[in-house]
C-alpha cells in the first residue's frame, strides 16, 4: 500500500473511531522523517489532549479516554504522592483526589520536547494547578513524561511530577 494510500485509509479509520489516541493525536510521520519542531508540535498537541480529559475527568468517559493516554504498566512518581506502578492505580487515585476537584494547565513556554530514537520522545515542563470551581492557581509543579510511539500511536509510560510548589504567577 502507498504511503498516500495509508494515510487516507488511517483518517478514514481514524474518523471512525474517534479516538485521537488510537490515531495518534496528530497525523503520523515516520519518526526518521519528524523534525524536532514535528516532534515538539506532536508531544504538545498530545498534552493538551491528554491534560483536556484529565480537566473534565470527573465525567466517567473524560477519566476513561484518560486513562488510554497511558501504558498498562505505566510509573508515576509524585513527590507528595507517592508512586503508582500501574495505569489502574494511577487513574484510581486520579479518581479519587482530582476528578471534579482540581484542573490542570500548562505554564506557557516551558514544554520541552526531546527524542528518544527508537522509541518515542520526552517532555518535560510546568504545570499549575487549579482548584474548582475557583479560578484559583494556587499551585504548580515540574513534570516529565516519557511518550512511546509505537504503530503510530502514542502512550505515556513513565510520569514525574514534583517540586510542588505555591504557583509564581497564578493567573
Amino acid at each position: 500500500m502507498t504511503t498516500a494510500r495509508w494515510r487516507r485509509a488511517r483518517t478514514a479509520f481514524c474518523g471512525l473511531l474517534g479516538t485521537a489516541l488510537l490515531c495518534g493525536a496528530v497525523e503520523a510521520t515516520a519518526a526518521a522523517e519528524r523534525t524536532p519542531e514535528q516532534l515538539t508540535e506532536a508531544i504538545a498537541a498530545l498534552d493538551t489532549a491528554v491534560f483536556d480529559t484529565f480537566n473534565t475527568c470527573a465525567d466517567p468517559a473524560q477519566l476513561t479516554k484518560h486513562a488510554a493516554y497511558f501504558d498498562e504498566a505505566v510509573e508515576f512518581y509524585h513527590d507528595n504522592g507517592g508512586v503508582t506502578w500501574t495505569r489502574d492505580d494511577m487513574i484510581a487515585r486520579t479518581r479519587e483526589y482530582v476528578c471534579g476537584r482540581y484542573r490542570r494547565e500548562l505554564v506557557p513556554g516551558t514544554l520541552e520536547v526531546f527524542p528518544i530514537k527508537g522509541f518515542g520522545a520526552i517532555s518535560q515542563g510546568t504545570h499549575r494547578f487549579c482548584a474548582l470551581p475557583e479560578k484559583d492557581c494556587a499551585g504548580e509543579a515540574d513534570f516529565v513524561m516519557v511518550w512511546r510511539e509505537r504503530d503510530s500511536q502514542w502512550q505515556v509510560t513513565r510520569v514525574l511530577s514534583y517540586a510542588h510548589r505555591p504557583a509564581a504567577h497564578a493567573p
